[in-house]
């Protein structure tokens, strides 16, 4: 969905201009979309949240009925994560952990050590030893995917050359320093695998069922059982047809299937941009609209300074244009002669286009553009302070509005 549900256009329409540009999320549709993937999801499959793709603390207590714990991937996301949600079950992964990281995670009794590395898993085991305590291992390993089931992933973490996760080459090494008494204060749960993003339902299962197989194959070898299987995020999110969701129904379908036929090994997801994306807009005003050189393009406060994801991307943004009436000023209001429009931000490069030749007749300098998809990687991932324009405002609605 592109348009902006009610509570937030009317949020849009009735900020003053100094408030501009603005991210509106609506709470109320977040819990409904993550009330729905619960549902569709086996009971005794865990749902954790990425909390990279939006850890706005107000997202974060939202989702908090409906996911069995968080997923961080720094020390700053594990003391944010932790105090927005006090008492959750949290995992940590990401490559190139430090000790002071790991030392902070122990502290704090984070569950599930996600281990990148042979590396990582001797600076665990001897920061453990040293605060006494006792850690939970998940070995992420970058498995090869024979099927094609990434051909069409946006973004490949493995089946490839990449600096995410353990070689699957290095597994009976790791495996045996787990399970033969070297480091006692590390307890080997399971296998972690995230592969890649922008898999649609069939892919995400099959490569699901691979790191499954490959898990069972790898304890079969040792003659030891694991707990856990954690095949990892990436479900689809797409910006080109934003109304063709990832189908969570025909997923949990499969998971149910994959759980029954490996009754004791928990299974765990990890969803991020799947979850958020659509319960957040990325909400600004029309400055200007101006001819050039045949083609017409409205520059709005704000831009990929903001919202990066369109330039990193490569795509469109999807939008909706919220007609102004009102025109405050003496001077003669800009307004579009074409059909089709370009949006653009205010940044000194051209790269700062938000989308492409959007059908906008009659768009004009004052009216309203909210950006759909904005509910993810986002703000968080976005060169704030180029040009040192001013920050966005937030809001987080309900269905009153509130």
């Amino acid at each position: 969905m592109t348009a902006p549900t009610a509570a937030v256009r009317d949020r849009v329409i009735s900020l003053p201009a100094d408030e501009l540009p603005a991210y509106v999320y609506d709470l109320a549709a977040l819990r409904e979309h993550a009330a729905a993937v619960r549902t569709a999801l086996p009971e005794h499959v865990e749902l954790y949240y990425a909390a990279k793709a939006n850890p706005e603390p107000e997202i974060l207590a939202a989702l908090g009925p409906y996911v069995d714990g968080y997923e961080v991937s720094s020390g700053g996301e594990l003391a944010h994560v932790r105090k927005a949600v006090p008492g959750r079950p949290l995992a940590i992964g990401g490559p190139g952990k430090t000790p002071a990281e790991i030392a902070s995670a122990l502290e704090l009794g984070v569950e599930r050590f996600h281990v990148e590395s042979v590396y990582e898993l001797h600076m665990l085991a001897e920061l453990a030893r040293r605060a006494d305590a006792r850690a939970g291992v998940l070995l992420r390993f970058n498995l090869a995917v024979s099927d094609g089931s990434l051909a069409d992933s946006s973004l490949a973490m493995g089946g490839q050359p990449t600096p995410f996760g353990l070689d699957p080459a290095d597994a009976d090494t790791v495996v045996r320093l787990l399970t033969d008494g070297t480091y006692p204060h590390l307890q080997l749960r399971g296998v972690h695998a995230h592969l890649a993003s922008g898999l649609r339902a069939p892919e995400q299962f099959a490569v699901a069922e691979s790191i499954v197989t490959w898990a069972t194959e790898l304890a079969a070898r040792h003659r030891i059982r694991i707990a856990e299987v954690n095949v990892g995020g990436g479900m689809t999110v797409d910006y080109a047809a934003p109304d063709q969701r990832f189908d969570w129904t025909a997923y949990g379908v499969g998971l149910a299937r994959l759980a029954a036929a490996h009754p004791a090994l928990t299974l765990r997801i990890e969803p991020g941009r799947a979850l958020t994306s659509y319960c957040g807009w990325y909400a600004t005003e029309v400055l200007d609209v101006k001819h050039s050189h045949g083609e017409e393009f409205a520059v709005v406060r704000g831009g990929t300074h903001h919202l990066r994801t369109p330039a990193t991307k490569g795509h469109d943004q999807p939008c909706s244009v919220l007609p102004v009436d009102t025109w405050p000023h003496p001077w003669p209001r800009p307004a579009a002669q074409q059909d089709r429009v370009t949006l653009t931000g205010q940044l000194c490069t051209p790269k700062d286009l938000l989308a492409r030749r959007v059908p906008a007749p009659g768009l004009r300098a004052g009216d309203r553009v909210a950006f759909a998809l904005a509910g993810a990687y986002a703000w968080n991932i976005s060169h704030h302070d180029f040009l040192m324009h001013p920050r966005p405002s937030f809001h987080f609605l309900d269905r009153t509005g509130a």
